[in-house]
């Protein structure tokens, strides 16, 4: 079979793996609506809080599945021998993260389609008026947080800290840069130097105001220097072998 072939086969594992485990579908797609809910329900009569609200829980939707998932899950794999495993097999590697990857691109679209949803039929936000603008914006943070999480998993020592670990980076993070520009300026500052905040504003543009990208290129450069360090990082320090005896 084809390297293409093969991952298309190791995407369609992952997804049924993904379904047979309904937390891992109750943090990737309920949390988040439930999270959108009950913020901008009570913010429902302020569209200003609703245009914040609503990218802010899509973008910690796109930092969940990827970054936190990924994290999580390559540190669980590389533990348990998993990947020693299946470096051992003739599938090649790129075949076998490709898959991967795919399985968190998926979740990732699927959840952004249930939040724009959810904001046009509950909150009437309206549809995006330029999907090709919110893909590439998706896009970009699909694959910055990926590598942002491949590369976190290195430095993850036992599956037994990742909760700490990423959790140590994930709720901060989403905490200072929903609302970032209503931080106090030192938050701010740190949130602006951050990716999600940009992932944010993108997503904002392009699923909710309307404005489009083209006052968004300084949001869109952050996030590309951040995936550029991310992918650098995830290659650089991957391992398949397991760091415990």
């Amino acid at each position: 079979m084809s390297p293409l072939a093969l991952a298309w086969q190791q995407f369609r594992f992952e997804r049924k793996l993904f379904w047979r485990n309904p937390s891992a579908a109750f943090f990737n797609f309920l949390l988040p609506l439930l999270l959108l809910f009950l913020t901008a329900t009570a913010f429902s009569a302020d569209s200003e809080e609703l245009e914040v609200l609503i990218p802010g829980i899509a973008g910690m939707g796109v930092l969940a599945t990827t970054f936190t998932a990924l994290a999580f899950n390559l540190t669980l794999l590389r533990e348990d021998g998993v990947l020693k495993r299946w470096r051992g097999t003739p599938m090649p590697a790129g075949a076998y993260l490709l898959g991967i990857a795919g399985n968190a691109v998926t979740n990732t679209a699927i959840q952004i389609v249930l939040i724009t949803v959810a904001g046009k039929l509950f909150y009437g936000i309206d549809w995006p008026q330029d999907v090709a603008e919110l893909v590439l914006v998706v896009v970009l943070g699909v694959v910055c947080f990926s590598s942002l999480g491949v590369a976190l998993a290195h430095a993850i020592p036992t599956f037994e800290a990742a909760t700490v670990y990423v959790n140590i980076i994930f709720l901060p993070v989403v905490f200072i840069s929903i609302d970032a520009a209503n931080d106090p300026a030192f938050l701010k500052g740190i949130a602006e130097a951050l990716p999600l905040a940009h992932l944010i504003d993108g997503l904002s543009a392009a699923m909710v105001t309307g404005a489009g990208l083209g006052g968004q290129w300084s949001a869109l450069g952050v996030l590309a220097v951040w995936t550029a360090l991310g992918v650098a990082l995830a290659i650089r320090g991957f391992s398949w072998e397991q760091r415990r005896a």
